[in-house]
């Protein structure tokens, strides 16, 4: 029987592994370790990739179906241990138990999902002179690196799809974020073949040395922008394959026909769910004057009455900044707020603990070029900005080196659908926000990412066509 609570171990060709070294893992609602997660060293990592590169001989043979029904019960094992999970998601990461729950049952619905995914196969021709035949075969292995902000959840958007396809993987989650990651690989042995998922953990110094490794085929990368683009960097030496979800500062249009009081909940929450901690939540907040006024004490009345804290506690909504690295970031977004004399409007109290806690705020319309606006803050800091024309809010929404995702908000579909297509976004949402599926691309424009996650698009990112010609005559 698997213990949650204890015994973090590395998965290796199909079997735990411990290391020699360990990282500390911190609680963010205490700011105090808790436990020890194992320091894959170079040696192990080679390791890790050798197995995965014997098992890829196999499991690209296995017919697609027979892959899919073992994801299928991976998906199943990871669901019916969500109750374990989520206890120790909160611990790591933060999240209070409910939205904690909610990523656990999203990753294994998301694995039965994709396991109903089937790459196409394309006729060009068949005449009586010949046959033409478009496929799509495995890679080989791929490096799969998840951030801390959604841990599980956007490490199974890499797995489903990859080991789906008939590759096979090295996962390694974030240091600050590896316990579950741990555990589940601990589950799936049970499930996969050896080798065809290992998961590691380290500190900053593994994974330069995964992007680095001639072993890989391909490279998943969900994090910074600034990293990604050392990522990049690193897989151009041998021409590995890439995909990267980065960074975004996405804006969100409020029209002046809305009904504040209808879609001020769905606003806050599309802003600070999470504790803001979503790549694709609203960044910045453009609201059309006729109704700033209106909408910003709406927000600010809930931001007072929302309960941030130790997500382990009743009635908990948000949680803390999950590590201090991120939290040292918001607060200096903050100080330089204050010190150009921004209008800061906060909501409930924070703990008075050692924590990573900071409260909701609101900075009221801030000049443009402000850091505030123009910096992705990664925490509950949100700028409300006015507008009175649309053709100059479209431009200043544009004007970003991001372009992950934004959202229209107004009675009229059809204009909100106009704004929409003008956005220069991978996804845009109108009358609603943080909604993605498996079976959707999902893609950042411009500095923002590079491929496609999800969808028969990102299936295929895990891909490459392989055309044969047959002569008739």
């Amino acid at each position: 029987m698997t213990d949650f609570d204890r015994n973090y171990s590395m998965t290796i060709n199909g079997k735990s592994v411990s290391a020699k070294a360990q990282i500390h893992v911190i609680n963010p609602a205490t700011g105090e370790a808790f436990a020890e997660a194992p320091d894959c060293s170079r040696e192990q990592l080679d390791d890790a990739v050798a197995c995965a590169r014997f098992a890829f001989k196999t499991w690209k043979s296995r017919p697609i179906d027979e892959r899919a029904e073992l994801l299928a019960k991976a998906g199943d094992v990871i669901l019916r241990h969500s109750a374990e999970l989520s206890r120790l998601f909160t611990k790591e990461q933060g999240r209070p138990t409910e939205g904690a729950a909610a990523e656990i049952m999203m990753s294994g619905q998301w694995l039965k999902s994709v396991s109903q995914m089937r790459p196409p196969v394309h006729v060009s021709e068949d005449s009586d002179a010949q046959f033409i035949e478009t496929r799509y075969v495995p890679l080989g292995v791929v490096c799969a690196i998840a951030p801390w902000n959604f841990p599980v959840n956007l490490a199974i958007w890499k797995v489903a799809p990859a080991l789906l396809a008939g590759n096979t993987m090295v996962l390694k989650p974030s240091p600050f974020t590896p316990l579950c990651t741990l555990k589940i690989g601990e589950l799936l042995q049970g499930v996969l073949p050896p080798g065809v998922l290992n998961v590691v953990s380290g500190g900053d110094e593994l994974g330069p040395l995964m992007t680095s490794h001639p072993g890989f085929a391909k490279i998943s990368f969900t994090g910074s922008t600034e990293t990604g683009k050392k990522v990049m960097e690193s897989a151009a030496r041998d021409l590995k394959a890439l995909t990267l979800e980065l960074g975004g500062n996405d804006a969100a249009i409020v029209l002046p026909d809305v009904d504040v009081d209808e879609v001020a909940q769905k606003i806050f929450f599309g802003a600070f769910a999470n504790t803001s901690q979503i790549c694709v939540a609203t960044k910045r907040l453009y609201v059309h004057e006729s109704v700033y006024n209106a909408l910003r004490d709406r927000l600010v009345a809930i931001a007072k009455t929302t309960k941030v804290g130790d997500g382990s506690e009743q009635g908990t909504v948000l949680g803390p900044i999950q590590n201090k690295r991120q939290f040292d970031r918001v607060m200096n977004l903050l100080d330089d707020a204050r010190a150009n004399n921004l209008t800061l409007i906060q909501g409930a109290e924070i703990p008075d603990s050692k924590g990573y806690f900071v409260p909701v705020t609101i900075v009221d319309n801030p000049p443009e070029g402000s850091r505030v606006v123009q910096e992705e803050a990664f925490g509950p800091v949100l700028p409300m900005l006015k507008f009175s024309d649309i053709d100059d809010v479209i431009d200043r929404a544009n004007d970003s080196e991001y372009g992950l995702a934004g959202a229209v908000w107004s009675k009229n579909t059809d204009e909100a659908v106009k704004i929409a297509r003008r956005m220069e976004t991978g996804t845009v949402w109108i009358n609603q926000n943080l909604n993605l599926r498996p079976d959707t691309p999902f893609a950042g424009h411009k500095a923002s990412g590079f491929g496609v996650e999800n969808g028969m698009e990102g299936l295929l990112e895990f891909m490459a066509p392989q055309v044969v010609y047959v002569a008739k005559s």
